[in-house]
């Protein structure tokens, strides 16, 4: 295999860049890899972060992608207060199907690559990638997370990190954590949304779901009968009580924001906010946001309990992710007391978390 591995990065290209500490290009004609592992900030500890398996209409935008991943999991290890620090890989998915067989080609090209990076990059299942993919990487990489036979794929904890997100919000709002009576809006019903829908259906919730996979609306509609399915083009602006974003970023912006009839967006996808300026304006609309990186982080705390030197511990891995609420709890009632958005508060905290771990 000849696979070539090089630096590729202008620092003052891209206002995506935040002074990553590492971005790689990474390629490999002879099975089509093409991609980038962004590593952002190792201050409390090694890289961590999964990898994305996405097409993407230029290498730019790719690189962009990569670069805002990272940078959100650095925000995320520090407020989930594991002791790692944030990276990305992000490798360009050739357009339309493809057969396994080369996508397996592409992921042992990539395992090898990690191996090369001259520092670890603990990485795992992202957008894109399933179960048998995880496997082919751990074949071939002693840095993989998420591992089927360990902790698990990161959704469901992810899912359990939202719930308790809302229960949070819920808490400070009416008093309680109570569903009883609540509609939530989940967009997007892959591996969270799907679990997210049970947690909530259990917990006494409606659910409304969208997605733009059939067979994703059908697996919903086969497990949770009573989901009422809706377009994915218009479910943000359902009248409901939480608005759950689990599918790609980039949903809020200054045209979508003035829609959206929920006053709690709480969701897993990541970089769910177009610009910074787009927190302030949920704020400003009375909205309660709960900033994607906290909300999903309960995916990040599985996998980096798989390092764990005792060994992996699911009874640890959701005694963490209850505190999730906790922080949720507190950030929303900082901001309420300085006026000031969830983002910045939680942004401050993170900040200080891993700006002073040098």
């Amino acid at each position: 295999m000849s696979t070539s591995v090089a630096t590729f990065f202008d620092s003052k290209e891209f206002p995506e860049f935040d002074n990553h500490k590492k971005v790689t290009r990474i390629e490999d004609p002879s099975t089509g890899l093409l991609g980038f592992i962004s590593i952002h900030n190792t201050n409390r500890g090694p890289a961590i972060g999964g990898t994305r398996y996405l097409h993407y209409e230029s290498e730019e935008l790719c690189l962009k992608d990569a670069l805002r991943l990272s940078r959100a999991m650095t925000y995320k290890c520090a407020i989930a207060d594991v002791p790692f620090g944030g990276a990305k890989g992000v490798i360009l998915a050739p357009p339309g199907s493809i057969d396994i067989l080369q996508k397996d080609a592409i992921l042992r090209s990539y395992a090898e690559i990690l191996g090369k990076l001259g520092e670890p990059f603990y990485t795992g299942e992202d957008v894109g990638l399933n179960g048998h993919d995880i496997e082919i990487l751990e074949q071939h990489s002693n840095t993989i997370v998420g591992r089927p036979n360990v902790g698990g794929l990161p959704a469901r904890w992810a899912a359990l990190s939202v719930f308790r997100s809302m229960e949070g919000v819920l808490k400070i709002e009416s008093g309680n954590a109570s569903f009883s009576g609540k509609t939530v809006a989940i967009k997007g019903l892959g591996g969270v949304g799907i679990d997210l829908c049970a947690l909530l259906e259990t917990a006494g919730a409606h659910v409304i779901g969208a997605d733009t996979s059939p067979e994703k609306i059908l697996q919903a509609q086969r497990a949770h009968p009573d989901i009422e399915i809706v377009d994915p083009k218009t479910i943000h602006k359902a009248k409901v009580d939480i608005y759950s974003p689990c599918a790609l970023g980039n949903e809020f912006n200054e045209t979508t924001l003035p829609e959206i009839s929920a006053k709690i967006i709480c969701g897993a996808a990541n970089n769910q906010l177009a610009t910074k300026a787009d927190d302030k304006r949920l704020f400003n609309a009375g909205i309660i946001y709960v900033p994607d990186y906290l909300a999903n982080a309960g995916g990040l705390i599985s996998v980096a309990d798989e390092l764990n030197p005792s060994g992996y511990s699911e009874e640890r891995v959701k005694l963490n992710i209850e505190h999730i609420r906790d922080t949720v709890e507190k950030i929303i009632n900082s901001s309420l007391t300085e006026s000031i958005s969830t983002g910045q508060v939680a942004d401050r905290i993170a900040e200080e978390r891993f700006k002073e771990s040098v």
